[in-house]
């Protein structure tokens, strides 16, 4: 047994300052308070400030690629570790790159939020009463091609930033509808904003999308013990379907892929979508799997994805 923290050696946790991101952050403090029946004080919440969380860029409205890709919201916060400033980071699982730095781990998840995409209008409900020409703001690349492929008719714009900055574009006319995640919305108490949840069916999310992930040094034993105590089995076998997924496409912010896995008794049922920036072109496959087989039925879509794309599907990559 490992020395658990204390108020004079509490363990510390990293997070972007956002509020869903301390949001998450507190989360994971109340599960590893309850696992270990700690205080409050055997913890400290570790702001970190990443370069994705620099104005000058939110308000650039570029897209994420231009910028510097997954790696902005990450970089400080595992350098920030690795010099044992902090203990565990917290992370929004779709914002992570697929590798991790030599000498972390992402091996705990917690229980999966809502994965749908949320519709945020502040006139339509859904995507289907958008009037032709409508304006979306999105700077999602993902949600872009989906868009473009289902909705050739919309016109797009760049839209960036957290739920109170993307509602007043909305208020000042610059987009007509905009889309957030249900996971994030839930998490802050703000499930009223969407005004509807998009069903897989219509627009397959992002990878990973409403999961939370813990990272930790690898020798760290103390870390270890005690993340196994509120990692959630289930997310495990449905991310290690999907982010072996992501890794055999090569997939980063800059590829316009979706995928969602779901756990159906003692299978697992992934769905996978690639798409052309410009949306002109969608693939789609599916598959079941022993969930033991959970990554290797991740990697096995991705390589009929790469199989069937036309020779120049991924040129953009």
């Amino acid at each position: 047994m490992t020395q658990m923290p204390n108020a004079t050696s509490p363990l510390k946790i990293g997070t972007r300052g956002s509020p869903l991101a301390l949001a998450q952050a507190y989360e994971t403090r109340a599960r590893l308070m309850a696992a270990h029946d700690l205080p409050e004080e055997a913890f400290e919440i570790v702001v970190i400030k990443t370069t994705g969380d620099d104005r000058t860029l939110i308000d650039a409205d570029k897209p994420l690629k231009e910028l510097g890709g997954k790696g902005l919201f990450t970089k400080e916060i595992e350098e920030a570790m690795l010099e044992s400033r902090i203990d565990i980071a917290v992370h929004s699982m779709k914002d992570m790159p697929v590798k991790q730095p030599e000498g972390l781990l992402l091996d705990c998840y917690l229980p999966r939020e809502d994965t749908r995409d949320a519709f945020v209008s502040l006139n339509y409900g859904s995507i289907h009463d958008l009037p032709e020409g409508a304006v979306v703001g999105s700077s999602s690349l993902r949600r872009r091609a989906q868009l473009h492929f289902r909705r050739p008719d919309l016109k797009l714009v760049e839209f960036r930033g957290n739920v109170q900055t993307r509602l007043k574009k909305l208020e000042d006319g610059v987009a007509t509808a905009t889309f957030l995640a249900m996971a994030g919305l839930n998490r802050l108490g703000m499930a009223e904003v969407a005004r509807s949840a998009i069903e897989p069916e219509d627009m397959l999310p992002a990878v990973a999308q409403g999961c939370i992930g813990i990272e930790r040094r690898e020798n760290d034993a103390r870390a270890a013990e005690m993340l196994a105590a509120i990692h959630n089995v289930d997310a495990g076998h449905r991310l290690a379907a999907e982010r072996a997924y992501l890794a055999t496409l090569d997939g980063s912010c800059e590829t316009p892929i979706a995928g969602l896995a779901m756990l159906e008794g003692d299978q697992i049922w992934l769905r996978g979508e690639v798409l052309r920036p410009d949306g002109s072109d969608a693939l789609f496959e599916e598959g079941r799997a022993a969930i033991s087989d959970a990554a290797e039925l991740g990697a096995d879509i991705a390589r009929k994805l790469l199989a069937r794309a036309p020779k120049d599907f991924f040129d953009w990559r």
